[in-house]
C-alpha cells in the first residue's frame, strides 16, 4: 500500500496514477485527503489536550497543597472538560484512521516511470520474440488443443463439468502424466537457479490476501471457504489460494530479515483457484481460462536498490522454462491500464499456441497465451504485509521489495505443447526436455475411450 506520507506529499502523482490506470472514478481521492487532514488536525489537538491536562493535573496538586480549594476545584472541572474533549477527539480520530486505512487499501501502486501509459492490453509494448527463427514443421491445419485433447482422450471437460462445474476438467493418462512432468521439470529448472522449494498451505487467511493485494479489490474473483465471497469477511476467514504468491509472500509477514538473507528466492507449486468473475464468456472451450489450474510460482524478497536488476533476472529465469521446451514466445511490457493493482512494473511472457487464430496473434496465425507475469511490487506488498529487513544489524528496519513470476502456468504451457508439437497423424511429440520425466516416452498417441458413449460414437466396436 502507499504510505500516508506519500499520499500527503504526492497527491498529484497519486491522482495521475488513478487516471493512467483507468481508476479515476473508483477512488474519491479528494475525500481521502480531507480525511487525512482532519485526522492530523485531531491528532494535533489531542496532543495539545493531553499536554494541557497534564499541566492542570500538576496545578491541582499544588493548589490543594496551598489550601486554595476554590481554585483547585476549578482546575478539577477544567481537567474533566479536557478529559471529555479528549475522548471525543480520540474517538473521532479512531474512526477517521479506520476510514483512512480502508481508503489507502483501495489505492493501487504507482507505476514505475518506465511503464508506458495506455488504456488496456492493446497498448502493451512488445520487447522481443524468441524461437521463431527455427520453427518445427507443423500440420497444414493445427488442431486446437480442446479438440485434440478429446480425440486423444487426454482432456475430459465434460466429466469435469459433471463432477464440479464449468471451468473444471479431468486430465487422463498421458495428459495427466504430461502435467506431472511439467511441474517437476519446472521445479528442477528453478532449483538450478537458486530457488528454495516450499510446499505452502492452500487455504489462506483474509489478512494474507490483503497483504498481496487480492483483497479487498478482487474478492469476487476468489473462492471463499464457508461463505460468499462478496459478504463481509474477518481477518481469519479462509480463501482458496488464487496463486502461491499469497502464502509465500506472507510467510515472512511482520518478520525482520537481514541484509545477508537477500535476495531470498522461493519457488512453490500449488493448485490455484479463481472464479474469473469478470471473464464470463471469454473462453468457453479448452483449458486456457479455467477455475482450477496448476502453477509454479517464483517469489523474491530483495534489497530495494537491487529490485529492478532482479526483475530482469526474474524474467530470464521464467523464460528458461520455455527455452528448454523449445516453445516460441514473446515478452511484453505492460502499460499502466493493464498493470495489476499491486505492481509497479510487469513483463508478460506469452507463449505461441498455433491451434486457434486470434486477431492479435502473430502473422503466421495462432494466438498468444500469457504463461507468466514477472512483476516488481517495490514496497507496496511489504507495507501491507509488514515485510522488513535490516540493512545493517545496528540500523533501523526498512521495508524490502517483493517480486514474483509464474514459472510458468502449467495448463497453458500444456496447451502450447499439444498444439505446437502435434504431428500430421494426430499424435504429439513429447519435448526432449520432458522425456526423462515421462520414463523416456517420446510420443503421445492417445487412449481408447471407455463407456457406452464411446461405442455409440463409433469409436469402439
Amino acid at each position: 500500500m502507499l504510505s500516508r506520507q506519500y499520499l500527503r506529499e504526492n497527491p498529484d502523482v497519486v491522482r495521475r496514477t488513478l487516471e493512467d490506470r483507468g481508476m479515476a472514478d473508483d477512488v474519491d481521492l479528494d475525500r481521502l485527503l480531507e480525511i487525512d487532514e482532519e485526522w492530523r488536525s485531531l491528532k494535533s489537538e489531542g496532543d495539545d489536550l493531553r499536554h494541557e491536562r497534564n499541566e492542570v493535573s500538576d496545578r491541582i496538586g499544588r493548589l490543594k497543597a496551598e489550601g486554595k480549594e476554590e481554585e483547585a476545584q476549578a482546575a478539577i472541572e477544567r481537567s474533566q472538560e479536557l478529559k471529555d474533549r479528549l475522548e471525543e477527539v480520540e474517538s473521532r480520530a479512531d474512526e477517521l484512521e479506520a476510514d483512512l486505512e480502508a481508503g489507502l487499501m483501495e489505492l493501487p501502486n504507482v507505476p514505475h516511470e518506465d511503464v508506458p501509459v495506455g488504456e488496456d492490453e492493446s497498448d502493451n509494448v512488445e520487447e522481443r520474440r524468441h524461437g521463431f527463427d527455427d520453427l518445427r514443421d507443423l500440420p497444414e491445419t493445427v488442431t486446437p488443443h480442446y479438440d485434440l485433447g478429446e480425440d486423444l482422450d487426454v482432456i475430459d471437460e465434460a466429466r469435469g463439468a459433471k463432477t464440479t462445474g464449468a471451468g473444471f476438467y479431468f486430465l487422463k493418462g498421458d495428459g495427466a502424466r504430461l502435467e506431472h512432468a511439467l511441474i517437476q521439470f519446472m521445479l528442477d529448472v528453478h532449483r538450478e537457479q537458486g530457488y528454495v522449494d516450499l510446499f505452502p498451505p492452500v487455504p489462506v487467511k483474509s489478512t494474507s490476501m490483503e497483504g498481496t493485494g487480492q483483497l479487498p479489490k478482487f474478492a469476487e474473483d476468489a473462492y471463499r471457504v464457508g461463505g460468499a465471497e462478496t459478504d463481509d469477511y474477518d481477518d481469519d476467514d479462509l480463501w482458496l489460494c488464487p496463486t502461491a504468491e499469497v502464502p509465500v509472500t506472507n510467510m515472512y509477514a511482520d518478520d525482520i530479515l537481514l541484509s545477508d538473507d537477500l535476495p531470498l528466492k522461493h519457488q512453490a507449486y500449488t493448485p490455484n483457484f479463481r472464479r474469473e468473475a469478470g471473464e464470463h464468456g471469454t473462453e468457453t472451450r479448452g483449458i486456457v481460462r479455467v477455475h482450477q489450474f496448476n502453477k509454479v510460482e517464483l517469489v523474491n524478497f530483495v534489497d530495494p536498490a537491487e529490485s529492478y536488476d532482479r526483475l530482469e533476472g526474474l524474467v530470464d529465469e521464467a523464460e528458461e522454462v520455455l527455452r528448454r521446451l523449445g516453445l516460441p514466445y514473446r515478452i511484453l511490457t505492460l502499460c499502466t491500464g493493464d498493470l495489476t493493482f499491486a505492481s509497479a512494473k510487469t513483463y508478460d511472457i506469452e507463449v505461441w499456441a498455433p491451434g486457434t487464430d486470434a486477431d492479435d496473434g502473430p502473422d503466421r496465425g495462432g494466438r498468444w497465451l500469457e504463461v507468466s507475469s514477472a512483476s516488481n511490487f517495490e514496497d507496496f506488498q511489504a507495507r501491507r504485509a509488514g515485510l522488513r529487513y535490516r540493512p545493517e544489524r545496528h540500523e533501523s528496519a526498512e521495508y524490502l521489495h517483493t517480486l514474483n513470476a509464474s514459472g510458468t502456468a502449467v495448463g497453458r504451457v500444456m496447451v502450447a505443447i499439444l498444439e505446437y508439437y502435434q504431428n500430421d497423424d494426430g499424435t504429439v511429440t513429447v519435448p526432449e526436455a520432458l522425456r526423462p520425466y515421462m520414463g523416456g516416452q517420446e510420443m503421445i498417441e492417445g487412449h481408447e475411450k471407455v463407456g457406452e458413449s464411446a461405442v455409440g460414437a463409433g469409436e469402439r466396436e
